[in-house]
């Protein structure tokens, strides 16, 4: 079903930005870190709204 599987992939991309936090707790993301929280968070964003495939 579609909206499990959103919810799924959202509920995985939201436990990847967390443990990537946690990871980090306590400082600033070195720039490398930033750009790989960016791409956590557009995946996490992407999870929302998914893209179709063509039939």
């Amino acid at each position: 079903m579609v909206a499990e599987s959103v919810t799924s992939a959202t509920a995985e991309a939201n436990a990847r930005i967390r443990a990537f936090m946690v990871a980090r707790a306590g400082r600033a993301l070195w720039p490398e870190e930033r750009a790989e929280y960016e791409q956590l968070l557009a995946a996490w964003a992407n999870s929302f709204h998914p893209q179709s495939t063509p039939n």
